[in-house]
């Protein structure tokens, strides 16, 4: 993907150019928020304010590591006390021909990790941006990206603090921007998937050798942590538990192990590596020898995503593929009513998490379509009566060529 030249640079003197703890080069993001500035002229935004909920769990960080490398360790969202108020809050303001603002929650700037030079770290984050916009003067149209994010209590605060403001709501804007991956990302997809298939190839041998599901989540979560990387949730089930994505759905494994016969699988999603999301999932059998039951309903699930995948290249629509989903599934005979209702799509874009567009009919529209440098998924669950669940779900990147996958476990274990 071709990248614009950024007029809007950092002040080098200030912040770290090269970082072991940042990871991309300053001119990323500086390119990143020239085209967050083409997208504001674009809409008539005088301003824009992003928020993000960037400490604990990895929830709705996703912008604010994209466009400044920022993530609090605060360990979560804290009650609000007569000293603090948001805490775990922060938000990014944008304004053309400016470097990015970064209001936080955190005491100090770390400027080895950060990609702007321009930094509040405030007990009140709320009221901070409140007077940070007061200060700009702004006459004009205020974007605001996160109102999926900022809860409405911090929103009434906003509100009081700035009655007059006019506030253009547009929480898909900076989803939007990174949907299409510079080089630079895809390398570090490319690095994530490697990180995460290792693990998941580990996890996966020691459910199919008959180890406990807290055994293989571990034997999963060494190698990622070793490498680097983290997850949001290790998912593992089997047996009649397969059902559900989770057999414990606190941790998302149990401590029970499956018996050779029993239908396993086992995900890793997450933040896989600085921030970027990777999601891969795949079903084996305890012991490594399928009923023919078994053997059909997993090869039958392979095999559809595999033809999924062989559709997708840039220009083709994504309804065309969700609809390709839904007369395949029909034609297979199969279905699962449990994880089908929890996530109906045959698969996303993936970004700082999984992201629209989705493939599915009534997710997405006629303007849909899949472009190069995307990265993506596809995936599935499908139930036989008396067999068990199966589960699957691979990566790739989006080339003009097709699909690339990049997390590379074996699609079957036999």
């Amino acid at each position: 993907m071709n990248q614009q030249t950024s007029a809007v640079k950092v002040d080098r003197a200030k912040l770290e150019p090269a970082s072991e703890w940042r990871p991309f080069p300053l001119e990323e993001y500086e390119a990143r928020w020239q085209r967050v500035h083409d997208m504001m002229k674009q809409r008539g935004l005088e301003l824009l304010v992003i928020w993000g909920k960037t400490s604990g769990v990895y929830e709705r960080a996703g912008d604010m590591l994209y466009l400044a490398n920022f993530f609090s360790t605060h360990s979560g969202q804290e009650p609000d006390t007569v000293l603090w108020n948001g805490r775990s809050y922060s938000a990014l303001i944008m304004q053309p021909g400016q470097v990015p603002e970064l209001v936080t929650d955190e005491a100090e700037g770390r400027f080895d990790i950060i990609a702007t030079d321009r930094f509040s770290g405030l007990y009140d984050p709320i009221k901070g941006v409140a007077e940070a916009i007061k200060k700009r003067k702004v006459q004009g149209k205020i974007g605001f990206v996160g109102t999926d994010t900022l809860p409405m209590k911090y929103w009434e605060q906003l509100k009081g603090y700035l009655p007059n403001a006019n506030w253009l709501f547009d929480d898909d804007l900076i989803r939007n921007v990174r949907l299409v991956k510079s080089r630079l990302e895809l390398e570090l997809f490319r690095e994530a998937g490697e990180l995460v298939t290792r693990g998941h190839i580990a996890m996966m041998e020691a459910l199919i050798a008959g180890k406990k599901e807290s055994e293989a989540a571990g034997a999963a979560g060494k190698i990622i942590l070793e490498g680097g990387g983290a997850w949001h949730r290790i998912a593992i089930s089997h047996g009649k538990d397969s059902e559900y994505l989770e057999s414990d759905p606190l941790t998302g494994f149990s401590t029970k192990a499956p018996q050779k016969g029993d239908i396993v699988h086992g995900f890793i999603y997450g933040p896989t590596l600085k921030g970027y999301w990777l999601d891969p999932g795949r079903t084996a059998v305890c012991g490594g020898k399928p009923t023919p039951g078994q053997k059909k309903l997993i090869e039958t699930l392979v095999d559809v995503m595999r033809k999924l995948m062989a559709e997708i290249k840039p220009g083709v629509k994504v309804k065309k593929v969700g609809e390709l989903g839904d007369k395949l599934t029909e034609e297979s005979g199969y279905f699962n009513e449990v994880l089908k209702t929890n996530w109906p799509y045959y698969g996303h874009s993936n970004g700082c998490m999984w992201e629209a567009p989705y493939i599915e009919p009534r997710l997405c529209t006629d303007d849909d379509i899949f472009l190069e440098d995307m990265v993506a998924s596809v995936e599935a669950f499908y139930t036989a009566e008396g067999v068990g669940t199966a589960a699957f779900e691979t990566n790739f990147i989006i080339t003009k060529n097709g699909c690339d996958e990049i997390t590379k476990t074996p699609h079957l274990f036999w």
